[in-house]
């Protein structure tokens, strides 16, 4: 069995940030993330962050993720790419899998930054090839180069749903209409603006009612909704589209923590269940931290600051304060 003074779950923006600030003040710490590359959603965002000159404004999701990268590969930290958490058990014993086998890891503090899954939305046709979710949209264009379709209809406006509505304008794909079934633009009016300049109808009020097709999307039928999110008689309209893109939202993936006795709550506002932590990052569990959309869903620039906290928090936990804990931090 293997051992470590702090295991970082996650190897996204929060899990790098706290493996590399766990690093500094002189921990030993492991690193396991089930994708082969990481960074985490960085890899697949081309846009620009906003924000302060310290949290990266300017600079391209997937050249962050290059950043972090580099920075957690100059220190101290055993990263184990291409494997899975499995199970917690008593005692801090995790047990992981990659291609080859099963192995137990054995930890002192155990940081939590597994992210988040996306969300779908129950329609007909909602499983015919085609329906994809906008991570997945994400991955094939920016990831691998490969255009999921020609004619796209997104559903839902929020940051990510602009935003990858615009990156599909980038690769020569047609964005039919983005509809929400809020009555009002739930991302940044800078990135909705650009999509209105380029002639895309935005559509609030609005949601995707079927998808048409056998052996694959040929069309939608949208609708518009009411205040209760029914949809109106006599509004529907077909649209001729060969893909279906769902960014609704995001929903923070806290099994391990369940898992682990850690006390939860449900706050919708911060994407479902959750686990409840202190100022530190730190749950119920001593021992366990957490950082990044598994404490509520945020932006990547959050996701690092709660990952430095949670870092510098569990290291200080094991080895005492230290001397120069604000900028081991920065």
């Amino acid at each position: 069995m293997k051992t470590t003074e702090v295991a970082v779950i996650g190897g996204g923006p929060a899990g790098l940030s706290a493996a590399a600030t766990a690093a500094r003040f002189g921990c030993e710490v492991t690193l396991v993330d089930d994708n082969n590359r990481l960074g985490g959603q960085l890899i697949k965002q081309t846009h620009k962050f906003f924000g302060e000159k310290s949290h990266f404004c300017g600079i391209r999701g997937m050249d962050i993720a290059r950043i972090l990268g580099e920075e957690v590969s100059q220190l101290p930290v055993r990263l184990c790419p291409g494997t899975s958490v499995v199970g917690l058990y008593p005692g801090n014993i995790l047990a992981l899998a990659d291609d080859r086998e099963f192995t137990r890891l054995e930890f002192d503090a155990l940081i939590v930054a597994a992210g988040a899954a996306e969300n779908t939305l129950p329609f007909p046709g909602n499983d015919l090839p085609g329906v994809y979710g906008a991570g997945a949209v994400q991955t094939l264009m920016n990831v691998y180069g490969i255009r999921p379709g020609r004619r796209v209809l997104m559903v839902g406006s929020g940051n990510i749903g602009i935003i990858v509505s615009y990156q599909l304008l980038q690769a020569g794909i047609e964005v039919a209409a983005v509809v929400e079934a809020l009555p009002r633009v739930g991302g940044y009016h800078v990135h909705a603006a650009k999509l209105i300049r380029l002639g895309v109808p935005v559509l609030t009020s609005h949601t995707v009612l079927r998808a048409h097709g056998t052996e694959s999307v040929t069309g939608a039928t949208i609708c518009r909704v009411n205040r209760r999110f029914r949809p109106v008689a006599g509004t529907e309209r077909r649209l001729k589209v060969d893909t279906i893109c769902i960014a609704v939202g995001l929903t923070p993936l806290s099994e391990v923590l369940a898992q682990a006795g850690c006390r939860m709550l449900y706050v919708p506002e911060l994407g479902g269940h959750v686990a409840w932590h202190d100022d530190e990052m730190r749950t119920s569990i001593e021992s366990i931290f957490l950082a990044g959309d598994i404490a509520g869903i945020e932006e990547a620039s959050t996701a690092m600051l709660e990952g430095r906290v949670a870092g510098a928090a569990a290291a200080i936990a094991l080895r005492g304060e230290s001397p120069r804990p604000r900028a081991l931090i920065e």
